[in-house]
């Protein structure tokens, strides 16, 4: 029986790249959603703060990936709160209420992007968030771990590192925390896959890079992530070929200068 997947976001950057790639997959029948509906691509209209819509996308769903976001530091109790955590919450109470088995959400470096550059970060080391975005997912993030905890749910956090959607990282700082199209598909994949006894993880979601910030070796014993490229070697290529890369190194893992 073919899984059935909820996934919000599914015209965004990182969302639709996942949305594509789930449709070829004959494990899964997804239900992409969004702010805004369109036709051409099957995406539905899903406003995060209608909790009657959010029931009614939620009804007979195995996996929810939560990818969808409002980014915008200027205005964080108008939109960040409202959009993205309140969001989340109301989310994540039609989830349990209707069954759901996993909510898989799209984390963030930035949850622990004020740890130095120089510093080896494991996923369950203390928060550190450089901005009002990073304490937002940081929140999430908690807000699975309570929901697991008392066995409503399984919750899986994915700390995405840079993802420009163009396949290729574009600066120095972009090759620590990288990830492509494939990898970023094949990890969201194995977090669906991975077995129903894991109740809460965090991860960070990079590609195999030469110079990750972040150990990720275990996630393939864990739930079977082999990453197949590499920042680094698409840099000097992309140096060799004439590209421009920024050199755009900070002393933070979130690119924050102070």
């Amino acid at each position: 029986m073919k899984r059935k997947l909820l996934l919000t976001g599914a015209a965004g950057t990182i969302g639709n790249t996942i949305f594509k790639g789930l449709q070829q997959d004959e494990r899964y029948d997804i239900i992409g959603a969004d702010k805004q509906q369109d036709d051409e691509q099957g995406i539905v209209e899903m406003d995060i703060t209608d909790e009657a819509r959010l029931q009614e996308l939620t009804q007979g769903i195995d996996t929810v990936l939560h990818f969808a976001w409002i980014k915008d530091e200027g205005d964080f109790l108008g939109k960040v709160l409202e959009g993205n955590v309140s969001g989340a919450y109301k989310l994540m109470e039609a989830a349990v209420q209707n069954g759901v088995r996993r909510i898989i959400f799209a984390s963030s470096n930035h949850a622990t992007g004020f740890y130095k550059t120089d510093e080896k970060v494991d996923p369950e080391d203390p928060y550190r968030p450089d901005s009002f975005y990073g304490l937002s997912k940081c929140y999430i993030e908690l807000l699975g771990r309570l929901y697991s905890d008392q066995d409503k749910i399984s919750s899986i956090n994915i700390r995405i590192g840079n993802f420009p959607g163009d396949d290729r990282p574009h600066s120095e700082r972009a090759g620590h925390i990288w990830i492509s199209e494939r990898d970023m598909l094949q990890l969201t994949k194995c977090c669906i896959e991975a077995d129903d006894d894991m109740k809460y993880l965090n991860l960070y979601g990079t590609s195999a890079n030469t110079d990750n910030y972040y150990n990720i070796d275990y996630l393939e014993e864990l739930i079977g992530y082999k990453p197949q490229d590499d920042a680094a070697k698409l840099l000097e290529q992309a140096k060799s070929a004439g590209f421009k890369v920024s050199q755009d190194e900070t002393i933070y893992q979130g690119g924050q200068k102070q």
